[in-house]
């Protein structure tokens, strides 16, 4: 396993001039991968990026901001066209930086929530297994692999599951298609978070560790034995991520509902969560 931290943790949206700083920041705390969120098209220079993280040694994956006007299965065309744009960009990005995964809830806009008919569903799933075919190949001529995933309910009434990902995952059928799980979410959702692993199995591409309150791993209530059992049930070994937020995140704020500090500090938040999670992993 690669033991990493999502760059949301300390700023939003990333610049070159700020990953310049945490690149050797991250290195120092003990982490081997760091993540990159790509909120506007132009926040940061990628091929530049690329270089920082190489010079320090650090594996790379890039995570998807899902905004209301990027989203694969909105009913307006003109949307759903922007969503299969940014995707290509993230993915394009990916290349560029050096990394393989591009992960994220990619289908829909991180906030929405709506209705549905069994029907209405069954369309929404049509269309996006229709979305994630194409932006496969996408992601295979760029080398990279797209980690779909589940949110919790209050960010999306669409994918909560990991056997609702599992289903779209499936159909797609494709090597550059496969799943993200972040405990946040499932600690929410699933009635058993090992037990969502183990379904989730080889199918299981990047997994964020995120406590309960996207606080540092280990300080609170995520049942993480029963995660690092399953992880090692099903043989996982890619990045174990922390993804948490500063309140100067504006993307998804109101969705991810940041309005207050989780530990003494942000720094406090990395370097507690990547030693319980070395502890408790290797």
């Amino acid at each position: 396993m690669r033991f990493g931290v999502n760059t949301w943790v300390w700023t939003s949206p990333l610049t070159t001039d700020e990953l310049k700083t945490l690149a050797p920041k991250v290195k120092g705390m003990g982490f081997d991968w760091i993540e990159l969120p790509i909120e506007g098209l132009n926040d940061f220079d990628y091929a530049e990026a690329g270089k920082i993280i190489r010079d320090q040694g650090l594996g790379v994956s890039m995570c998807a901001a899902m905004g209301p006007d990027r989203d694969l299965i909105h009913e307006d065309k003109a949307i759903r066209d922007n969503g299969v744009a940014y995707i290509s960009h993230c993915l394009q990005a990916v290349q560029t930086v050096g990394g393989t995964n591009l992960v994220g809830p990619i289908y829909s806009a991180v906030g929405r929530v709506w209705q549905q008919t069994a029907d209405e569903r069954a369309r929404d799933v049509d269309t996006l297994v229709q979305q994630l075919s194409a932006l496969s190949k996408v992601a295979g001529d760029c080398g990279a692999v797209m980690g779909v995933e589940p949110l919790n309910r209050f960010e999306t009434s669409f994918i909560n599951l990991a056997t609702q990902i599992i289903e779209v995952v499936d159909r797609v059928n494709h090597p550059s298609c496969k799943i993200m799980l972040d405990t946040f979410h499932m600690n929410i959702e699933e009635k058993s978070l090992g037990e969502a692993i183990r379904k989730t199995g080889s199918r299981l591409a990047h997994f964020h560790a995120c406590e309960n309150d996207r606080g540092a791993p280990g300080s609170g209530n995520v049942t993480w034995i029963d995660v690092a059992a399953a992880l090692k049930a099903i043989n996982y070994d890619g990045p174990v991520v922390i993804e948490s937020f500063t309140n100067k995140v504006k993307s998804i704020a109101r969705a991810a509902a940041i309005w207050r500090p989780f530990e003494a500090s942000q720094d406090a938040l990395a370097q507690n969560g990547v030693t319980f999670l070395k502890q408790l992993l290797t």
